[in-house]
Protein backbone atom coordinates (compact mmCIF):
# COMPACT_ATOMS: atom_id res chain seq x y z
CA UNK A 1 0.00 0.00 0.00
CA UNK A 2 1.20 3.46 -0.87
CA UNK A 3 -0.45 6.71 0.35
CA UNK A 4 -1.13 9.33 -1.88
CA UNK A 5 0.09 12.98 -2.22
CA UNK A 6 -1.88 16.33 -3.10
CA UNK A 7 -1.25 16.23 -6.64
CA UNK A 8 -2.70 12.37 -6.92
CA UNK A 9 -5.34 13.65 -4.86
CA UNK A 10 -6.04 16.50 -6.68
CA UNK A 11 -5.94 14.95 -10.00
CA UNK A 12 -8.44 12.20 -8.65
CA UNK A 13 -10.68 15.12 -7.26
CA UNK A 14 -10.97 17.43 -10.50
CA UNK A 15 -11.51 14.74 -12.95
CA UNK A 16 -12.99 11.82 -11.76
CA UNK A 17 -15.23 13.73 -8.91
CA UNK A 18 -13.95 11.84 -5.94
CA UNK A 19 -13.99 14.81 -3.47
CA UNK A 20 -17.26 17.25 -3.76
CA UNK A 21 -16.73 19.82 -3.23
CA UNK A 22 -13.36 20.32 -3.32
CA UNK A 23 -10.75 22.66 -2.06
CA UNK A 24 -7.55 22.79 -3.81
CA UNK A 25 -5.80 24.37 -0.76
CA UNK A 26 -5.41 24.58 3.00
CA UNK A 27 -8.51 27.37 3.98
CA UNK A 28 -7.96 28.46 7.29
CA UNK A 29 -9.64 31.82 7.21
CA UNK A 30 -12.91 33.10 6.55
CA UNK A 31 -14.71 36.36 6.20
CA UNK A 32 -15.77 36.23 9.99
CA UNK A 33 -12.01 35.57 10.98
CA UNK A 34 -9.28 32.37 11.41
CA UNK A 35 -11.15 29.27 11.63
CA UNK A 36 -10.34 25.71 11.88
CA UNK A 37 -8.45 24.61 8.72
CA UNK A 38 -9.97 22.41 5.91
CA UNK A 39 -8.98 21.56 2.22
CA UNK A 40 -6.22 19.70 0.56
CA UNK A 41 -2.72 18.89 2.51
CA UNK A 42 0.40 17.28 1.88
CA UNK A 43 -0.49 13.67 1.94
CA UNK A 44 -4.29 13.82 2.56
CA UNK A 45 -7.75 15.77 2.56
CA UNK A 46 -8.72 17.78 5.34
CA UNK A 47 -13.51 17.14 5.51
CA UNK A 48 -15.22 19.70 6.56
CA UNK A 49 -18.01 18.73 9.21
CA UNK A 50 -21.31 20.11 8.17
CA UNK A 51 -24.23 22.31 10.18
CA UNK A 52 -26.52 19.03 10.93
CA UNK A 53 -26.24 17.05 13.99
CA UNK A 54 -27.33 14.13 15.88
CA UNK A 55 -26.20 14.62 19.62
CA UNK A 56 -26.65 11.95 21.94
CA UNK A 57 -29.66 12.32 24.97
CA UNK A 58 -31.19 10.22 27.77
CA UNK A 59 -33.80 11.68 28.07
CA UNK A 60 -35.74 8.65 27.28
CA UNK A 61 -33.60 5.92 29.60
CA UNK A 62 -32.88 4.60 26.02
CA UNK A 63 -29.73 1.54 26.25
CA UNK A 64 -27.63 1.99 22.46
CA UNK A 65 -27.75 -1.00 20.56
CA UNK A 66 -26.22 -1.40 17.58
CA UNK A 67 -28.73 -4.29 16.32
CA UNK A 68 -31.92 -2.27 17.37
CA UNK A 69 -31.26 1.56 17.78
CA UNK A 70 -33.25 3.77 19.18
CA UNK A 71 -33.66 7.17 16.92
CA UNK A 72 -34.92 9.15 19.95
CA UNK A 73 -31.36 8.31 21.98
CA UNK A 74 -30.64 11.85 19.70
CA UNK A 75 -31.53 15.15 19.50
CA UNK A 76 -31.31 16.63 15.61
CA UNK A 77 -29.99 20.15 15.57
CA UNK A 78 -29.05 22.10 12.52
CA UNK A 79 -26.91 25.04 14.02
CA UNK A 80 -23.34 26.85 13.22
CA UNK A 81 -21.79 25.88 16.36
CA UNK A 82 -22.77 22.51 18.61
CA UNK A 83 -22.37 21.87 21.83
CA UNK A 84 -21.71 18.43 22.82
CA UNK A 85 -22.25 17.91 26.48
CA UNK A 86 -19.70 16.61 28.85
CA UNK A 87 -18.98 12.41 28.44
CA UNK A 88 -20.87 12.80 25.73
CA UNK A 89 -21.07 11.86 22.09
CA UNK A 90 -22.46 12.93 18.89
CA UNK A 91 -23.18 12.14 15.04
CA UNK A 92 -22.87 14.17 11.81
CA UNK A 93 -21.73 14.24 8.54
CA UNK A 94 -19.27 16.15 6.01
CA UNK A 95 -19.68 18.64 3.45
CA UNK A 96 -17.74 16.81 1.14
CA UNK A 97 -19.39 13.66 -0.89
CA UNK A 98 -16.82 11.52 -1.37
CA UNK A 99 -16.50 8.65 -4.46
CA UNK A 100 -13.89 6.10 -3.52
CA UNK A 101 -12.05 4.69 -6.43
CA UNK A 102 -11.65 0.47 -6.52
CA UNK A 103 -8.53 0.51 -5.92
CA UNK A 104 -8.09 2.93 -2.92
CA UNK A 105 -9.28 2.16 1.03
CA UNK A 106 -9.15 5.39 3.29
CA UNK A 107 -8.31 6.15 6.94
CA UNK A 108 -9.66 9.10 8.56
CA UNK A 109 -8.48 10.54 11.97
CA UNK A 110 -9.53 13.65 13.94
CA UNK A 111 -7.63 17.15 13.31
CA UNK A 112 -4.70 17.83 16.34
CA UNK A 113 -6.82 21.37 17.36
CA UNK A 114 -9.87 19.02 18.13
CA UNK A 115 -7.70 16.05 19.82
CA UNK A 116 -6.05 18.48 22.34
CA UNK A 117 -9.16 19.83 23.64
CA UNK A 118 -10.45 15.82 24.59
CA UNK A 119 -12.59 15.80 21.37
CA UNK A 120 -12.14 11.92 19.40
CA UNK A 121 -13.42 12.07 16.00
CA UNK A 122 -14.03 8.24 14.91
CA UNK A 123 -14.92 7.40 11.33
CA UNK A 124 -14.80 4.27 9.50
CA UNK A 125 -12.81 3.38 6.82
CA UNK A 126 -13.77 4.48 3.38
CA UNK A 127 -14.13 1.33 0.91
CA UNK A 128 -13.28 0.72 -2.25
CA UNK A 129 -16.40 2.43 -4.90
CA UNK A 130 -18.10 3.48 -1.69
CA UNK A 131 -19.86 6.62 -2.04
CA UNK A 132 -21.92 9.09 0.58
CA UNK A 133 -21.31 11.79 2.30
CA UNK A 134 -19.22 10.79 6.07
CA UNK A 135 -21.13 10.08 8.93
CA UNK A 136 -19.02 11.39 11.65
CA UNK A 137 -18.28 10.14 15.06
CA UNK A 138 -17.77 13.44 17.72
CA UNK A 139 -16.76 12.36 20.91
CA UNK A 140 -16.43 14.57 24.08
CA UNK A 141 -13.83 13.41 26.28
CA UNK A 142 -14.00 15.92 29.15
CA UNK A 143 -16.13 16.66 31.32
CA UNK A 144 -16.78 19.95 30.06
CA UNK A 145 -18.83 21.00 27.18
CA UNK A 146 -17.51 20.68 24.19
CA UNK A 147 -17.88 23.58 20.67
CA UNK A 148 -18.04 22.02 17.34
CA UNK A 149 -18.32 24.38 14.33
CA UNK A 150 -19.66 23.88 11.50
CA UNK A 151 -18.12 24.44 7.99
CA UNK A 152 -14.68 24.24 9.26
CA UNK A 153 -12.23 21.33 9.34
CA UNK A 154 -13.09 18.34 10.96
CA UNK A 155 -10.89 14.90 10.36
CA UNK A 156 -8.23 14.21 7.48
CA UNK A 157 -8.62 11.55 4.97
CA UNK A 158 -5.51 9.38 4.01
CA UNK A 159 -5.87 7.74 1.05
CA UNK A 160 -3.92 4.58 0.40
CA UNK A 161 -3.89 2.53 -2.88
CA UNK A 162 -3.80 -1.19 -3.19
CA UNK A 163 -0.94 -2.82 -4.96
CA UNK A 164 -3.93 -4.06 -7.25
CA UNK A 165 -7.60 -3.45 -6.89
CA UNK A 166 -9.89 -5.53 -4.91
CA UNK A 167 -11.72 -8.17 -6.05
CA UNK A 168 -15.20 -7.45 -4.52
CA UNK A 169 -15.84 -3.81 -4.00
CA UNK A 170 -17.84 -2.54 -1.25
CA UNK A 171 -20.60 -1.32 -4.10
CA UNK A 172 -20.94 -4.46 -5.54
CA UNK A 173 -21.12 -6.77 -1.79
CA UNK A 174 -24.33 -4.00 -1.75
CA UNK A 175 -22.74 -1.83 1.10
CA UNK A 176 -25.52 -0.86 3.54
CA UNK A 177 -24.23 3.00 3.69
CA UNK A 178 -23.93 3.58 -0.17
CA UNK A 179 -24.75 6.65 -1.03
CA UNK A 180 -25.87 8.24 1.85
CA UNK A 181 -26.22 11.22 2.13
CA UNK A 182 -27.36 12.38 5.43
CA UNK A 183 -26.25 11.72 8.92
CA UNK A 184 -27.03 7.79 8.97
CA UNK A 185 -27.31 5.81 12.09
CA UNK A 186 -26.52 1.95 12.50
CA UNK A 187 -28.11 0.15 9.91
CA UNK A 188 -28.97 -4.01 10.01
Amino acid sequence: MSVHSDAWIRKMAQQHGMIDPFCDSQVRSSQSGRIISYGLSSYGYDLRVSDEFKIFTNVFNSCVDPKNFDPTSFVDIKTDVAIIPPNSFALARSVEYFRIPRDIITICIGKSTYARCGIIVNVTPFEPEWHGHVTLEISNTTPLPAKIYANEGLAQVLFLQGAEPCEISYAERGGKYQGQTGITIPRM
